[in-house]
């Protein structure tokens, strides 16, 4: 079992569950039982009851608290970092982002078992999804292929099924922050079927080994916007349905440390 924030959640739910289950079923019932009698300043017998336990106490006050959260993270939005310049120009190192977890149905927290079938992913679409190396990690990157597609990626060009998805350069791109590194890169709008958005391209990265892959049935093809600077599909194949935690609609906050913040960013939706 992974020990990520959903996990720890279902076991805080389900500690305070019981932990109060317990207390109405039997541990308040043997606190009256052992009540102890006593005449108020009115003549009139009082029970006095054995407190209750702290821990019982917590776990009532806390119970509604973590439920609420564990189920706006799970059905409904979760923040999250960008913690590195993959996704560059989109996203920058620094920003947070809320992630759509309903347009893919409905899964349960933990076992990730889709319970409610509402959308699918498209085509040009921002996901955070659980890293197929090693999926205690969660990645962000952008479905460029999609089950049955035939992906190819040369000379810096991307392909779908044969077609080679265009290029607009805009500029030279100039990096801020932390990413300012990318200072020099060319700065491009790319036309997938359907969608486009903006990418990067950096002429002083040497062009990597041409590549083609078959996207299978219940997988994805990912590619991070920084194209010379991202860890993705070209490296590690595809992002099975099941590993995809949701899709990235909005930066809420910016704040990209040892730089500072840039307010123009927040409220930010995602293309």
């Amino acid at each position: 079992m992974r020990w990520d924030f959903p996990t720890v959640m279902v076991a805080l739910v389900a500690v305070c569950g019981v932990l109060w289950l317990l207390d109405v079923l039997w541990w308040a019932p043997a606190r009256r039982n052992n009540s102890t009698p006593s005449t108020d300043e009115n003549g009139q017998e009082v029970l006095h009851e054995p407190p209750m336990p702290k821990v019982v106490e917590y776990a009532r006050s806390f119970f509604p608290v973590f439920l609420f959260v564990l189920v706006l993270r799970s059905f409904i939005v979760e923040p999250f970092r960008i913690p590195s310049g993959s996704m560059m120009p989109t996203l920058l190192d620094g920003d947070f982002i809320l992630v759509n977890k309903y347009d893919y149905g409905i899964r349960l927290p933990v076992i990730d078992t889709k319970v409610v079938a509402i959308g699918v992913p498209n085509r040009g679409d921002v996901v955070v999804f659980r890293y197929p190396v090693d999926p205690a990690i969660p990645f962000i990157k952008r479905i460029v292929g999609l089950p049955g597609d035939v992906v190819e990626y040369r000379n810096k060009t991307l392909y779908i099924n044969g077609k080679v998805v265009e290029q607009t350069k805009l500029a030279t791109y100039l990096g801020v922050g932390s990413g300012s590194d990318a200072t020099g890169s060319i700065h491009l709008r790319e036309a997938l079927p359907a969608a486009e958005h903006d990418i990067l391209i950096d002429p002083r990265s040497p062009r990597r080994l041409p590549g083609r892959w078959k996207v299978p049935e219940g997988h994805y093809f990912v590619l991070g916007d920084n194209r010379d600077n991202s860890q993705d599909s070209r490296f590690w194949n595809f992002v099975p349905d099941e590993y995809l935690i949701g899709r990235a609609f909005m930066i809420w906050f910016n704040w990209d440390w040892g730089h500072g913040r840039d307010w123009e960013r927040v409220g930010t939706f995602i293309e």
